[in-house]
């Protein structure tokens, strides 16, 4: 079974400067079932360009509760004022960068990726033998 379904949301991310006010950061926010590990996050970075990474959404979704990831993306939650953020850290070769958004914002937009497809339900999303006979066509 194949889910054709795609949340997309923009949030508010800062960019984390260290000594100085955080920075705001224009980001779309992306969620395809037919993908239903991954979740897409596009920084824009210039009028036409944009930036995506890609990483596991239980990332995001542990990372509402507690401190998780290694290596190139890490995710914690804080307190910011009197709300909560959560934190994503990124790193590459070219160099890395730390982002705050809203938890609220966060949780909202994970609970419709979930109602689209369930946490444990990721296998039964995917059509395994299309997905390996589109493979074994291209070689």
């Amino acid at each position: 079974m194949t889910h054709d379904c795609t949340v997309s949301t923009e949030l508010d991310l800062r960019l984390v400067v260290p000594g100085g006010p955080s920075l705001p950061v224009v980001t779309a926010v992306r969620y395809d079932a037919a993908d239903p590990w991954a979740v897409c996050i596009a920084f824009q970075t210039g009028a036409q360009d944009a930036v995506e990474w890609i990483f596991a959404r239980s990332l995001l979704g542990e990372g509402v509760a507690g401190p998780v990831g290694e290596g190139d993306v890490r995710v914690w939650p804080a307190l910011r004022g009197r709300g909560s953020v959560v934190h994503l850290a990124m790193a590459s070769p070219s160099g890395s960068a730390e982002f705050e958004m809203d938890r609220d914002e966060l949780v909202q937009f994970l609970r419709r990726t979930y109602a689209a497809v369930p946490v444990g339900a990721e296998s039964a999303a995917v059509d395994l033998d299309a997905e390996l006979a589109q493979l074994l066509s291209r070689s």
